[in-house]
C-alpha cells in the first residue's frame, strides 16, 4: 500500500487483530502512546504527523468501559492533530443490545455510544455483525457494516453438508440463518428456536420450528455472552433428536463462567471469530477461532480508495 496517504492505529482491546489487519495491508501500525496514570486515567499521544491523512482506529468496545473511552480519546487526539478523515474500525460494537426503549426510565445506550463517537470526531464507522442492523440509523455519518459470513461459510464448506440444518437461536436471527444456509449449499434447511426471556441473560425455549431429528445442527448467532441462550437451544435440540450440535458466532464475549459451561456442554465445536481477543485461559480444543483480519483489511483498503465495500458480499 505504498503511496497511499492513510495510517492505521490500534487501541489495546485487540492488538493481535490490528496487527493481522496491517499485515494483510502490508503496512505498519501508527505510532501511538497508550498508558494508564496511577489513578487509571488513560493517556493518549499520537507520535507521528497525521495532518491531512486518512486515519483508521481499530478498537472493539466490549467491556470494560475503558475500551470505549480509549477509542474516543484516540479519535479526539487525531482530530486535534488535523487528520483529514477518521474512521472508527469497531469489530465488536458494544452496547448494541440496548438499542431501544423497551421499558420506562432506561437509556437507548447504542444511540448514546453513536453520539459519543461522532462528537469525538469520527468521520466514518466500520463495524461487523451489529446485533441490530438499525443501529446504522443512529449515526449521521457513513457506516460500513460488514458480515463475518464469508469467513464462516468458507470454513464450514469442508463439512459434510448432506445432513445439516442451520438453526436460528430466535426469530430475529431467522433471516440471517436463511441467507447463511442459501450461501453455504443448495437445499440446506433451517430451523428456528422460539424462546422468551423472563429476565435478562435468561432464556426459555417454547418450541423448535423445523425438523432437527437425526440431523447435525449448526446454531448461528452473532454474540455468545453468558451462554445461557445457547445452552437452552442445545437442550431443546437434543430433546428433539438432534444428533451433533455445532455453535457458531461472530463475537465471543464469554462473560462470567460462560466458557466453563460451554466447555462442559454437549456442543461438539464452537466456532468464533477474532473480533474480540480470546484470553489464553479461555482457549479450548472445542473452540475454533477464525480471523476476520483480511475482511476488515480489504474494507479499509476500499474505503481509502473510494471503492465499493458492499461488493465484498455479492
Amino acid at each position: 500500500m505504498k503511496g497511499y496517504n492513510f495510517k492505521i492505529f490500534s487501541g489495546r482491546a485487540n492488538y493481535p487483530l490490528a496487527q493481522r489487519i496491517v499485515d494483510y495491508l502490508g503496512v505498519s501500525l501508527g505510532k501511538l502512546i497508550l498508558q494508564d496514570f496511577a489513578d487509571k486515567e488513560i493517556r493518549v499521544k499520537i507520535e507521528e504527523n497525521v495532518r491531512g491523512v486518512d486515519a483508521f482506529v481499530i478498537q472493539p468496545t466490549h467491556p470494560p468501559a475503558e475500551n470505549l473511552l480509549e477509542l474516543l480519546l484516540i479519535i479526539d487526539a487525531l482530530r486535534r492533530a488535523s487528520a483529514e478523515r477518521i474512521t472508527a474500525v469497531i469489530p465488536y460494537y458494544g452496547y448494541a443490545r440496548q438499542d431501544r426503549k423497551d421499558e420506562p426510565r432506561v437509556p437507548i445506550s447504542a444511540k448514546l455510544i453513536a453520539n459519543l463517537l461522532v462528537t469525538s470526531g469520527a468521520s466514518r464507522i466500520l463495524t461487523m455483525d451489529l446485533h441490530a442492523e438499525q443501529i446504522q440509523g443512529f449515526f449521521d455519518i457513513p457506516v460500513d457494516h460488514l458480515y463475518a459470513a464469508p469467513v464462516l461459510i468458507e470454513y464450514f464448506r469442508k463439512y459434510d453438508l448432506s445432513n445439516l440444518v442451520i438453526v436460528a437461536p430466535d426469530t430475529g436471527r431467522a433471516n440471517r440463518a436463511r441467507g447463511f444456509a442459501k450461501r453455504l449449499g443448495d437445499n440446506i434447511p433451517i430451523a428456528v428456536i422460539d424462546k422468551r426471556r423472563p429476565e435478562q441473560n435468561r432464556a426459555e425455549v417454547i418450541s423448535v420450528v423445523g425438523d432437527v431429528e437425526n440431523k447435525n445442527a449448526l446454531i448461528l448467532d452473532d454474540i455468545i455472552d453468558t451462554g445461557n441462550t445457547l445452552l437452552a437451544a442445545v437442550d431443546a435440540l437434543k430433546q428433539r433428536g438432534a444428533r451433533n450440535i455445532i455453535a457458531c458466532a461472530t463475537h465471543a464475549v464469554f462473560s462470567k463462567n460462560c466458557f466453563e459451561k460451554l466447555d462442559a456442554s454437549e456442543i461438539s465445536e464452537i466456532v468464533i471469530t477474532d473480533t474480540i481477543k480470546l484470553p489464553e485461559e479461555k482457549k479450548s480444543k472445542k473452540i475454533t477461532v477464525l480471523s476476520v483480519a483480511a475482511l476488515l483489511g480489504e474494507a479499509i483498503r476500499r474505503i481509502h480508495l473510494g471503492e465499493s465495500v458492499s461488493s465484498l458480499f455479492i
